[in-house]
């Protein structure tokens, strides 16, 4: 029998959307319990966020270092950490519960620069410690389903991947003055906080490791135009891309269509068909073959197989979202911990969640946009 984990929250709280998304997707799992956190910098809503979750009163903690330190030091700390804050402070936090020999769960970006990314990860090598970062889109049992037809050679050499991710929630800032950011309350627009980039590496990052995760591509360059309508950071991109093998591709990216709200879509085309997947319906995926019918795949249906059919929790017909595709990460990472725990050795099967390296990868991504970008598009080695 599994022990039960612990876990602490760094962020997340007021109940916010992406730190009760991460709880919602651990207690799917039933395997690990809130133990601690630091939920805020805002006291007030810092021990609200605690008691409301039913954390100890002597385990929700005003700083973060302090946390770090005292669950390290606990017969009982927690096994595993995730940080849910702003873009700036992902590495520090991450460095203080990896010096404390905890594990690691952390929202995207992973930090700001390429040299700060691969520091995190040979900390995690180092330690041995399991590093999940929260690319969150490969979860979906129809993408687990793709990647495998595709490593089948269903669709047979890939020459071709359109993907978008279309959302309009700032479409308020194009065209208007400073006010426009106090008005939001966004710290994205900041870049002290958000780093480099705001649209490509809050969405377009999705976009790039989700097509990574499903065709197993690596991009050598790409050539990205980045629109910041006057804003400090940008809002808008259309970037082309381009793979190992010659491959190419275009991914765009934007929060500033009207009409879109969290609009992924991948487009995958080889030489003998192609399949496309839309987040906002993410339970279907289309196949078309060469010469053949196009044909709509269900998640849960009989013909799904592989690890697709093991995830699979509801019956056909039934919609999984996106709360289930986090959670069928972090059920791989927490069985990644307690692998380790019992002393076994990790198989690269055992990692079917984005780690520490999908993160570098990521910031590889942004840099490379945002180089691009200033050098008028011009292509750019990742």
């Amino acid at each position: 029998m599994q022990k039960m984990l612990r876990y602490g929250m760094v962020g997340g709280g007021n109940d916010g959307f992406i730190g009760r998304a991460h709880r919602h997707a651990i207690a799917v799992c039933e395997r690990a319990v809130l133990a601690a956190g630091c939920f805020s910098i805002d006291q007030k809503i810092n021990i609200q966020s605690g008691q409301r979750l039913g954390v100890e009163q002597n385990r929700i903690y005003t700083d973060y270092r302090q946390m770090a330190q005292a669950e390290g030091a606990r017969e009982d700390g927690i096994d595993f950490v995730v940080i849910a804050v702003p873009n700036f402070l992902h590495a520090e936090v991450a460095r203080c519960f990896m010096e404390q020999g905890i594990h690691i769960f952390c929202e995207k970006p992973l930090c700001f620069t390429l040299e700060e990314a691969l520091q995190l990860e040979d900390m995690a090598r180092e330690k041995g410690l399991v590093f999940g970062v929260n690319y969150g889109y490969p979860g979906y049992n129809m993408l687990k389903y793709a990647r495998d037809y595709i490593r089948q050679g269903a669709i047979g050499r890939i020459i071709n991947v359109n993907a978008e991710y279309l959302q309009e929630w700032m479409i308020d800032e194009v065209g208007q003055g400073e006010q426009a950011v106090r008005q939001l309350g966004t710290w994205r627009s900041d870049p002290k906080k958000s780093g480099p980039s705001n649209c490509v590496a809050d969405i377009g990052t999705h976009i790039e490791s989700t097509v990574a995760y499903v065709t197993g591509l690596k991009l050598t360059r790409v050539a990205a135009a980045m629109d910041t309508f006057g804003r400090p950071l940008d809002l808008n991109a259309n970037i082309l891309v381009e793979f190992e093998g010659g491959a190419h591709g275009v991914y765009a990216c934007s929060q500033v269509c009207a009409g879109h709200y969290n609009g992924l879509v991948l487009r995958i085309f080889g030489m003998q068909g192609s399949l496309e997947w839309q987040q906002e319906n993410p339970n279907v995926l289309t196949v078309c073959k060469k010469g053949q019918p196009t044909q709509t795949l269900q998640r849960a249906a009989g013909y799904i197989t592989g690890r697709a059919a093991m995830l699979n929790t509801l019956p056909t017909g039934h919609p999984e979202g996106l709360v289930q595709a986090f959670a069928n990460h972090y059920r791989a990472f927490m069985d990644a911990i307690q692998a380790i725990r019992e002393g076994q050795t990790l198989a690269a099967e055992d990692m079917d969640f984005p780690d520490v390296t999908a993160g570098v990868n990521g910031v590889r991504f942004v840099e490379a946009c945002v180089k691009s970008n200033a050098n008028g598009g011009v292509w750019t080695p990742v």
